[in-house]
């Protein structure tokens, strides 16, 4: 894969108020090889019960999802990466 990949990160959504530190992938709304935009929503998480959606950064081709369905992560966690277009 390509150096210029973009990494689609749990660190920016985390809630300011979270007492923890662990969250799980709920959903995956895109598959790899996708085309997407900026701003698609990739996938719903869940952290203490909050469900959060992760968007695209940036337009281009999902290269890879590194937490399926249903994983658990910690906070900074990268979800997936994206190879702009």
């Amino acid at each position: 894969m390509s150096g210029d990949r973009v990494s689609v990160g749990t660190e920016e959504l985390w809630p300011d108020d979270a007492d923890e530190d662990e969250g799980y992938v709920a959903n995956w709304f895109v598959r790899e090889g996708a085309t997407v935009e900026a701003g698609d929503t990739l996938c719903e998480i869940q952290i203490e019960k909050v469900s959060i959606d992760a968007m695209a950064p940036v337009a281009g081709t999902l290269v890879e999802i590194v937490l399926g369905e249903d994983a658990e992560f910690e906070r900074g966690a990268t979800l997936a990466y994206i190879e702009p277009a």
